[in-house]
């Protein structure tokens, strides 16, 4: 294969986010790192066991973002609540478990309530959507084949290329779609869940996730569970 074969194999679209840098407007279609504002009218924030507060962590508005996983096709939009102390565990964990994602369809009524955690680190700021065409899965990950790793082997063994990394583009940032962007060699999530979200640390929002590290939601189509793993440098 050539380097054009590889990289057109391994391309997934997706959308990544850029925090700040706009003036935000609080509608209901705006995402959010630091803030969620986007309840249905019985709803709050979550508390976790201890009955505080969970942390607000992130608010995604999918109905103007430039591509969507076919598996978020009927989602109107997602907050994430994270517990004060990050989950570590080293196998992706479910919801409820320290941290609560609400998923919303397009039928949900949605108000706009601005909830806060006098408590939480985070500074909020909206984020900014963008498409990519070429997020690529990182090389240690059960994203790529042994076919398709092989083949990258091949053309460093001939000198075609230095390294899989000067020939793809991996994306660290807040994302949906594409690949998990591990920091750690990758996990396999269970059968039948599909990485759908990554939200990453974020120096403006004052996010540092143990060590520069990243989260992962993963869904399963058929159940609508999801899962979260987390890992760091």
């Amino acid at each position: 294969m050539t380097v054009e074969q590889i990289k057109e194999h391994l391309s997934k679209r997706a959308t990544i986010f850029e925090t700040g840098g706009f003036r935000p407007k609080y509608t209901e279609n705006e995402s959010w790192i630091g803030k969620v504002y986007l309840y249905k009218p019985e709803e709050s924030i979550p508390l976790e066991e201890d009955s505080q507060l969970m942390i607000p962590l992130f608010q995604l508005c999918l109905s103007d973002l430039p591509f969507v996983p076919e598996s978020l096709k009927d989602t109107k939009a997602i907050t994430v609540f994270i517990s004060n102390e990050i989950p570590l565990e080293l196998e992706p964990i479910t919801n409820g478990n320290r941290w609560v994602l609400r998923e919303y369809s397009h039928d949900d009524n949605l108000i706009i309530n601005d909830l806060s955690n006098p408590k939480s680190y985070l500074k909020p700021f909206p984020l900014s959507p963008k498409l990519v065409e070429n997020d690529a899965p990182m090389w240690d990950s059960y994203d790529i084949s042994e076919e398709i790793s092989n083949e990258v082997l091949k053309l460093e063994d001939e000198g075609i290329i230095e390294s899989y990394f000067d020939i793809v583009e991996n994306y660290y940032q807040h994302k949906i779609g594409g690949y998990p962007a591990f920091c750690q060699p990758g996990i396999k999530f269970s059968e039948g869940f599909e990485f759908v979200l990554q939200i990453s640390s974020d120096e403006k929002a004052n996010l540092n996730i143990v060590d520069g590290g990243s989260m992962y939601f993963a869904k399963n189509i058929d159940t609508s569970e999801w899962l979260f793993y987390c890992d760091f440098y």
